[in-house]
């Protein structure tokens, strides 16, 4: 067995690609004080702060590093469904991205929840909610992909929401806190091992 190094100032995941290819059965929706809100053309900036918020501790990044354009092209796409998971008081503590732009596919782009909800049963409640809208019209397949950077309970929870695993795959890039994309303390679970850039 052959260990591959990986250099310093860089993160290396195991990305593991998952898929659904019937309809799940019908069930009630999961209680949750939480509600759903479209965002139609989200405005980049404010899409970027709810995406760092959520995506911070497993070092979501890609978003953040996008320029301008790019990501505008994609969050306004018609094919492209943003929504925010409010809570009571109205502030966003939640997104959820699917992305209908190839033909017969959705893909659930970002699935996730602020750190402080982790645990509570809301995600039952947003991925009830995400297969929902995601299986509509001509749709055949449903998939989304997780890494080993993600919550350690990710993997599991998608495939016990009845995602099958299809393919593994190592993805290796700058760690985001050095390059001053997110702050050098999240993420404590993944050893920051080179200085930040300045």
């Amino acid at each position: 067995m052959a260990l591959t190094p990986v250099a310093a100032e860089e993160v290396a995941a195991i990305v593991t690609t998952l898929e659904m290819t019937r309809r799940p059965a019908l069930r009630p929706l999961p209680d949750s004080p939480l509600r759903l809100v479209a965002w139609e053309r989200p405005d980049p900036a404010k899409y970027r702060a709810l995406f760092r918020r959520v995506g911070a501790p497993w070092l979501w990044f890609s978003r953040l590093v996008m320029d301008e354009a790019a990501l505008t092209r994609i969050i306004h796409d018609p094919d492209v469904t943003v929504l925010a998971a409010l809570d009571p008081r109205g502030i966003e503590v939640g997104l959820l991205e699917l992305d209908f732009r190839t033909p017969g596919a959705c893909e659930l782009a970002y699935v996730g929840l602020v750190p402080e909800l982790t645990g509570s049963g809301h995600g039952r409640w947003l991925m009830a909610h995400a297969l929902m809208r995601a299986w509509t019209g001509s749709v055949s397949r449903v998939w989304v992909h997780t890494c080993t950077l993600d919550h350690p309970s990710a993997l599991g929870f998608y495939r016990a929401s009845g995602f099958t695993a299809i393919g593994r795959t190592v993805e290796t890039f700058v760690d985001p806190r050095i390059l001053g994309l997110l702050p050098p303390d999240v993420a404590p679970q993944i050893p920051l091992l080179a200085p930040i850039r300045r």
